[in-house]
């Protein structure tokens, strides 16, 4: 189950709004959607998440490029949504970068030739995700450990926050958490 939420900064403090993320389908699409809910060009953070599997915060200041922090990148490397985050930038690869080989060269079926797959191969694949197009993920937070310092979480604090209240931490220390709750 997944559950989107935007923090507006407002001069009145900060506003909370649960959002649909179904017609989003990159990273820019969800940029746009950030500075929709912005009041004269302020912060608006993006928080979405997968329940106690990952989840993502995009910040979006004015027209700068999004910052965006992921808790797990394998995991999110799995979800449609999180698939929006992993952008060719934060993993690291230049824009086209393919690392699947051509189709002659894949092995479609999982096995070689015609053998079963080992069983370690299996502990080795939880260690990383693979993207729909491809792009190989590490497990474990990727991405902008500081997108929340100025705002009262520092990377420490970050990197120990879980997938199963994350999104309530953030906000208490927001001061939003309340409003938060209202919409959640």
């Amino acid at each position: 189950m997944y559950f989107a939420a935007l923090l507006a900064r407002t001069e009145d403090g900060w506003e909370a709004s649960d959002t649909e993320l179904d017609d989003v389908e990159t990273l820019s699409d969800l940029a746009d959607l950030a500075r929709e809910a912005s009041v004269d060009d302020d912060t608006v953070l993006v928080y979405i998440e997968q329940e106690d599997a990952w989840f993502g915060v995009v910040r979006v200041d004015g027209e700068e490029d999004p910052r965006v922090y992921v808790s797990d990148g394998a995991a999110a490397a799995r979800s449609s949504y999180g698939e929006i985050l992993l952008t060719d930038e934060l993993l690291g690869r230049e824009p086209g970068d393919d690392d699947v080989a051509d189709l002659d060269s894949l092995d479609l079926d999982g096995t070689e030739d015609g053998e079963p797959e080992d069983e370690t191969d299996d502990e080795e694949e939880d260690d990383v995700g693979t993207t729909s197009k491809g792009a190989t993920v590490p497990s474990g937070p990727i991405g902008d450990r500081e997108v929340l310092t100025d705002l009262g979480v520092n990377e420490k604090e970050l990197l120990a926050l879980d997938g199963t209240d994350a999104l309530g931490e953030i906000a208490e220390v927001l001061g939003v958490a309340e409003v938060l709750e209202t919409v959640r």
